[in-house]
């Protein structure tokens, strides 16, 4: 298990930590497979009734870490990043996202396969996959046009340009933004009412709601990993990931 990722098992809620601030939060493969492991972990422990993921107050995550996706691209269906996407996307309990920070890239869109999303008025996102010569993952193609509509998924899909928490919730993937210095204690107050309820009929609710999308998701996720694999390795992408590391403009120009 990443020693990037902290798990921490207390009154019935499971949370997960990104804790990796001095890379802004950067996923790695590791990082990923700990996170399944830990949603599965608690997938299968009576005792836990509810998850949390979040980050730090400063980051939640800044989506992965283009370094390593340079030396290390998952290109295979069975990559560790993944096995988190089909693993969160199929978890049966109550899942929160604590955000604060930077939200981006896997950062925005794992948050749509969340049951509730509580935002810091601090917390920015942005999905700039196009800005990076690739494109959505996730099922975010899916997802976002269905929460959101289509020109408003286009906007931040297309243009991938960062937005604040007031503009996500208003798209429909935030459920509610709270002052960054309350957020912690209003997720813990939220949690305890989830944790008090009865586990079969939370279960229950969140099976009958996603049932009818359950396919689409999975379908759409494999047809996104193809192509996002695909171009992960070409030459757009490449010039978009130098030119980050660089710190200099990418230029695309070259590319038909």
């Amino acid at each position: 298990m990443s020693n990037a990722i902290l798990i921490a098992r207390e009154n019935g809620v499971l949370t997960i930590t990104i804790d990796r601030p001095e890379r802004k939060n950067a996923l790695t493969p590791a990082m990923y497979q700990a996170m399944a492991d830990a949603l599965a972990s608690a997938h299968e422990d009576a005792a836990v009734r509810a998850v949390l993921l979040r980050g730090h107050a400063e980051i939640f995550t800044a989506g992965n870490d283009i370094e390593d996706f340079l030396k290390n691209p998952p290109t295979g269906g069975d990559s560790p990043v993944m096995h988190f996407l089909h693993t969160i996307a199929t978890f049966e309990k109550p899942l929160v996202a604590q955000v604060a920070g930077a939200a981006i890239g896997v950062g925005t869109t794992l948050l749509l396969h969340c049951d509730f999303v509580y935002a810091a008025d601090t917390a920015r996102f942005a999905m700039p996959f196009a800005q990076l010569g690739l494109c959505p993952e996730a099922a975010s193609s899916l997802l976002l046009p269905r929460i959101a509509g289509y020109q408003g998924a286009a906007e931040k899909l297309l243009l991938g340009e960062t937005f604040d928490a007031a503009e996500a919730h208003r798209m429909g993937f935030v459920t509610r933004v709270v002052a960054a210095a309350d957020l912690e204690a209003f997720v813990a107050a939220q949690l305890a009412k989830l944790v008090a309820l009865p586990a079969s009929s939370l279960r229950a609710t969140k099976s009958l709601m996603k049932r009818a999308s359950e396919h689409e998701v999975k379908t759409q996720m494999s047809e996104e990993s193809v192509h996002f694999g695909k171009m992960l390795l070409a030459p757009e992408a490449r010039e978009a990931f130098t030119a980050f590391l660089q710190k200099r403009k990418p230029d695309f120009r070259q590319f038909d």
